[in-house]
């Protein structure tokens, strides 16, 4: 099933992602559930959002769509369920888009970082649309099917600006006489999350699942509903999938997967703050349009080819960086004393304005403050001591490696 097809590209999804971090929503979910409510007539919602208040779920606005923050357990208590167990997350927001067309390939890596030719069948990776100056205008995943078109699930914060420009580039890009267009799915997307994610899907599945490795996907049944696309990927920092299913059949689905008593429920605010021990950014928050690759440490997803060639938006401005370096950089932190959160600011030892925190919040499984941010280079460096200022006071705090939590992807090994 598809919503339509046009001659144009897109990948980003809504509007761009609020200021604030989802645990900052989570904190507020009871004011914000009632905000949800008064203007739920101009929410998007999931095909999943009668089943989210039928199990619980606290709604509140994300990106211009009606999610759960969270159900009947705790925001910890999900948090650690899914790092032990399993979770499901709806993840319907996002947007599911093929690029079709024998030019395909050429045409989505004139728009992103990464080395799309070179990906094997079914296999993905995660990619960023650059503008001109070198700013990230989305990240997304693109994979490589052997059906012979490109599968990209993107961000749902940035439709409206994406949109825009991925189809002023393809009609560019047509009228040059090259052949691709635009497939956007109409799909649930629901994410499954956490160490018994296999134990869970396994039984559902025709396929052996260790055959399929982190970032790869196939095209199969699932629990006997066929056309699902299962992609091992997922936010995080657990073993995982994502699965695109037919909208007629994904109640049905997630009510299957419950019926493993692994599996619960899990919303934004666990989301965030398991994607934030994971070292992983948010759009928004932790990357946007005043962001390099380099400075927000993302240099991996540039390819070795793309370096070379120079021929994706801002790479003028972007690979000279990765040799000079940059004035900032995108670090972790650890603090003591109360939470620290976006926007904080970050000191030197000395109280010197060095940066600022971009995303914050308790770990719960290390049960202290965890952060990222950009600080000055010279700054960046693992084990440096700075501080941060919470509550008009300098809280110490020190410069971590990322993931703050061990990721536990499967590679095969």
């Amino acid at each position: 099933m598809f919503l339509r097809i046009i001659s144009a590209s897109w990948f980003g999804c809504g509007r761009r992602v609020p200021r604030e971090s989802l645990r900052n929503v989570a904190l507020g979910a009871a004011r914000q559930e009632r905000h949800a409510s008064s203007s739920e007539g101009s929410l998007k919602k999931t095909e999943l959002f009668d089943f989210h208040r039928q199990q619980g779920g606290k709604m509140v606005e994300f990106a211009g769509w009606s999610m759960p923050v969270q159900y009947k357990d705790s925001h910890i208590s999900s948090h650690m369920h899914t790092r032990q167990h399993c979770s499901i997350f709806d993840v319907s927001h996002m947007l599911q888009t093929k690029v079709h067309g024998k030019d395909r390939v050429k045409f989505i890596e004139s728009l992103i970082v990464g080395d799309i030719a070179e990906l094997k069948d079914n296999q993905g990776t995660l990619s960023l649309f650059t503008n001109d100056k070198g700013g990230i205008k989305d990240d997304l995943i693109v994979t490589k099917t052997d059906q012979g078109y490109l599968y990209v699930v993107s961000n749902a914060g940035c439709a409206d600006k994406d949109s825009a420009h991925m189809e002023a580039k393809l009609k560019e890009f047509k009228a040059a006489g090259h052949d691709a267009d635009l497939e956007y799915l109409d799909e649930s997307l629901i994410a499954l999350q956490g160490p018994s994610m296999v134990q869970v899907l396994q039984p559902g599945l025709p396929d052996d699942l260790s055959k399929l490795t982190f970032m790869t996907s196939a095209l199969t049944t699932v629990f006997g509903i066929p056309g699902c696309r299962v992609t091992r990927c997922g936010y995080t920092g657990e073993d995982g999938v994502e699965i695109s299913v037919p909208r007629s059949a994904v109640v049905a689905l997630t009510e299957r997967l419950l019926a493993n008593s692994e599996v619960r429920l899990a919303g934004l605010g666990a989301r965030d703050s398991l994607r934030l021990e994971a070292g992983l950014c948010l759009y928004g928050n932790d990357i946007d349009e005043t962001t390099t690759p380099v400075e927000a440490t993302l240099v991996w997803t540039i390819g070795k080819r793309r370096r070379q060639t120079r021929d994706f938006p801002g790479a003028e401005i972007i690979i000279p960086q990765i040799k000079a370096k940059t004035k900032r950089k995108r670090v972790g932190l650890l603090s003591t004393g109360p939470p620290v959160r976006q926007h904080t600011p970050i000191l030197s030892p000395e109280g010197k304005v060095i940066g600022e925190v971009t995303s914050g919040c308790p770990s719960p499984c290390l049960k202290q403050n965890i952060a990222m941010g950009y600080v000055e280079a010279g700054f960046s460096k693992v084990g440096t001591p700075v501080q941060v200022e919470v509550r008009k006071k300098a809280v110490n705090a020190v410069v971590t490696k990322m993931p703050f939590v061990p990721t536990n992807y499967y590679t095969g090994q």
